[in-house]
């Protein structure tokens, strides 16, 4: 909730409205970890629970729409950074109503899209399991769509005058659906800019991919129940349930003391050596990132505890700040990495593979920090700790006790997915309980009751947040292989670029500012089917490619000036962008030399593979 709404507080059925919202994304959530883990216990019997995939999938299509309409509810749907830099004042309030009234007509278009689609399934009468139809798992979409729409609008000024002038894009939305057929064979660049400038103004990522989607169907004489038809399958793909699973792991993690406890095992450990701190800091930011995904969550949820350590040990301010701002992002290479999962279920490449083929190149992007850390140690004589003085008196032995559920979790995750035991969705199930027993029934840092349920709720609200962007950017993808776009590409490149090298090395450069754009998941969504043909026609291995790809736009979050992560840690450290963005840069050339060892030396990524034998 805004300051400005917590100024006048809502009716009482739109208290009662919000509760409701709140408990059902809880209890969906706690369903979507339950139905997994009952799959597994009756799966030892010689048996199964009929339908759980399917439910499971369509859990995961409800969770996405409930959680972008509590992302809307408190305005922290996904948008560009651009829009920070508007000046305060009439200005902005401008450009917020402008975003707001452009956000609505797309997300009206996208709902009555999605009526269309249900209705047509309704006529098929296809069942999704049970007995239960197809149509009534789908059924969340339009009203997804429609809560956006008004929300939207209404979180678009504190004025009746600038709500109701925003509002008048749902009018418009409603209008061009309406009159469909009107919009057949005329361009679609009028509405494109129109949207283009709406994001760089501060509008929602969804609202770009999808109103982009929307109005090039449109022009193409396209129905529009094709954008939300593509939607809901990426939606309903065997494999996606596992992002929220992992996301609530690494929720719960972060709300607790883990943290502090896996701080002082490394610096028992590794206390003694100069420049330790900064190691631990670069290890213990990668183990979160690899559950949250790159989301800001690691640098919101531990920057404070880190970046008090580093100061304490003596560390420079510009050091510290830089520091956890690139290691916001490590981890995701890393097996069990959000980004690696949304790849292989994008580009149809085993996921097992990106996991393996992730684990050293994600190992030399932390090495990289850990040794910029030791360097700054040895320079300023900071950062040695004895072991025998570690915080609470503890030595060795005591710090590994302390947080032995803590370290056990890679080994728990890892060993039921790749010992055959459990599915990736399941073993993402098995984690969450895994993070619930430590963090509530073991450590108690998260409390039973509301403490927990503001945990489901906060997890609910960034899984929304990323998943609606996921689904409106599949619409776009649809598009883009229709018009044949990825054949364009490739004899594009093909007539202009025949060395291998340089080709890998124009690949960086496009995904380092596509990195710099658009958050990690949407551009994967759109920019991964384009990329795999290019790099088919040029020899390199799509798991190769997998990882080139994520590891740029990793190293896209730090890029100025509006890499996500600079506004994230200018926002947590309150300090101002241009010191974030001075902070960062050293950070920013050593990831860079690291992401061209990855590119070209692809023994980093293929020879576990090789030595495994799956290739």
């Amino acid at each position: 909730m805004t300051e400005s709404d917590a100024a006048v507080r809502p009716w009482a059925p739109v208290r009662f409205l919000h509760r409701l919202e709140d408990s059902v994304s809880i209890v969906l959530l706690g369903a979507m970890v339950l139905l997994p883990l009952a799959e597994i216990v009756v799966r030892q019997l010689g048996t199964g629970i009929p339908g759980a995939l399917p439910f499971e999938q369509h859990l995961t299509l409800w969770i996405a729409f409930l959680g972008a309409g509590l992302a809307a509810r408190e305005g922290r749907l996904l948008a560009l950074a651009t829009g920070n830099f508007l000046p305060e004042g009439r200005f902005r309030a401008v450009a917020a109503v402008f975003t707001g009234g452009v956000s609505a007509m797309v997300a009206t278009l996208l709902g009555t899209a999605s009526l269309d689609l249900v209705q047509i399934e309704r006529e098929g009468g296809i069942e999704m399991a049970a007995g239960v139809p197809v149509w009534a798992g789908q059924a969340i979409m339009p009203v997804g769509f429609a809560i956006l729409a008004l929300r939207l609008a209404w979180k678009s000024s504190d004025l009746w005058t600038g709500r109701a002038l925003a509002g008048f894009g749902i009018v418009l939305g409603l209008w061009i659906g309406a009159n469909a057929d009107s919009f057949a064979d005329r361009a679609a660049t009028p509405w494109l800019v129109l949207i283009l400038a709406s994001t760089l103004l501060g509008g929602p990522i969804f609202a770009a991919l999808g109103g982009a989607a929307v109005f090039l169907f449109l022009s193409d004489f396209v129905p529009l129940a094709a954008v939300p038809a593509e939607s809901y399958r990426l939606a309903v793909s065997p494999t996606l349930a596992a992002i929220p699973l992992f996301t609530l792991t690494g929720f719960l993690l972060a709300e607790g003391g883990a943290s502090e406890r896996l701080l002082r095992v490394f610096r028992a450990l590794f206390g003694w050596v100069p420049g330790s701190t900064p190691v631990v800091c670069a290890v213990v930011c990668a183990f979160f990132t690899v559950f949250t995904g790159g989301s800001g969550v690691t640098i919101l949820a531990l920057g404070g505890v880190l970046f008090t350590a580093l100061s304490a040990d003596g560390y420079r301010e510009r050091f510290s700040l830089g520091l956890l701002t690139a290691s916001g992002s490590l981890g995701l290479l890393l097996p069990m990495a959000l980004p690696l999962i949304l790849f292989g279920i994008v580009a149809e490449v085993p996921i097992e593979d990106l996991f393996i083929g992730g684990l050293l190149p994600g190992l030399l992007l932390i090495a990289l920090i850990a040794a910029w850390g030791v360097r700054e140690g040895l320079r300023r004589g900071t950062g040695k700790v004895r072991a025998s003085t570690v915080e609470d008196g503890g030595g060795i032995a005591r710090a590994l006790w302390a947080a032995k559920w803590e370290l056990l979790l890679p080994v728990v995750i890892l060993g039921a997915f790749f010992s055959g035991y459990a599915t990736l969705v399941e073993t993402a199930a098995l984690a969450a309980l895994y993070a619930f027993v430590v963090q509530c029934l073991v450590h108690r840092d998260v409390k039973l009751g509301k403490p927990l349920l503001a945990v489901f709720r906060q997890c609910g609200v960034l899984v929304g947040g990323v998943l609606i962007i996921l689904v409106a950017a599949m619409g776009l993808t649809s598009w883009l292989v229709d018009a044949q776009a990825a054949q364009a590409l490739v004899e594009l490149v093909q007539n202009n670029i025949e060395s291998k090298i340089v080709f890998l090395l124009a690949l960086n450069v496009f995904l380092l500012l596509v990195g710099c754009l658009m958050d990690i998941f949407s551009a994967t969504v759109v920019v991964v089917p384009l990329i795999i043909p290019l790099g088919l026609a040029f020899g390199v291995d799509p798991v190769h490619l997998g990882i080139i790809f994520v590891a740029n736009l990793e190293l896209g979050y730090l890029t100025p000036p509006v890499g996500l992560n600079l506004f994230l840690a200018s926002y947590r450290f309150e300090r101002p962008l241009l010191a974030v963005y001075r902070a960062a840069v050293p950070a920013l050339v050593i990831l860079g030399f690291g992401v061209l060892l990855i590119t070209y030396v692809p023994g980093l990524t293929l020879g576990l593979l090789d030595l495994l034998g799956r290739r």
